[in-house]
């Protein structure tokens, strides 16, 4: 029977190495001091990982693990590379990159803070400065009215705080 026709090979392709949600083109890769930390405890995480990776008896399974792991360790240090961490505003009063606003709406409060791009959790808050939403907020001061645009429709919220800090 032809090699071809065997299970021998089933598992080889390469290993799925997620990609790092990317920035447009000409966009700063701008951090936070929080967001740089979490990047350097990821180079740190796969020091470990890369650890066990190298403990794996099969060959074939750690060459592969260890290829992704730095394929990972690639991307992550040129994020590292790349990140601008940004200060404070002078202004603390304005939407900016870094801040934690509450906007209020018909569907209640919610609170958001701009962040970078590898910070970025919709489902916690946390928005990449690149996003819609983002964009929307960034300028505007606590008072303001601001209309975003989402899944279901034009939507009117107020923003009722803007912090910054920890």
């Amino acid at each position: 029977m032809s090699k071809a026709f065997t299970d021998e090979e089933a598992g080889e392709d390469a290993p799925l190495v997620p990609a790092r949600a990317p920035l447009p083109p000409g966009v700063p890769n701008y951090v936070t001091t929080r967001g740089l930390a979490l990047l350097r405890e990821e180079v740190a995480a796969l020091h470990a990982e890369r650890a066990r990776a190298d403990s794996l008896a099969n060959e074939r399974e750690r060459g592969r693990a260890l290829g992704a792991l730095a394929e990972r360790r690639a991307a992550l240090e040129q994020r590292i590379a790349t990140a601008e961490l940004v200060p404070a505003p002078e202004s603390l009063e304005r939407v900016r990159f870094g801040a934690r606003v509450t906007v209020s709406g018909a569907d209640g409060e919610r609170r958001y803070e701009i962040v970078g791009v590898d910070e970025a959790d919709p489902a916690r808050g946390k928005l990449a400065f690149t996003s819609p939403l983002a964009r929307a907020l960034v300028g505007k001061a606590a008072g303001d009215g601001v209309t975003l645009r989402t899944p279901r429709g034009r939507e009117e919220v107020e923003i009722t705080a803007v912090a910054y800090g920890e």
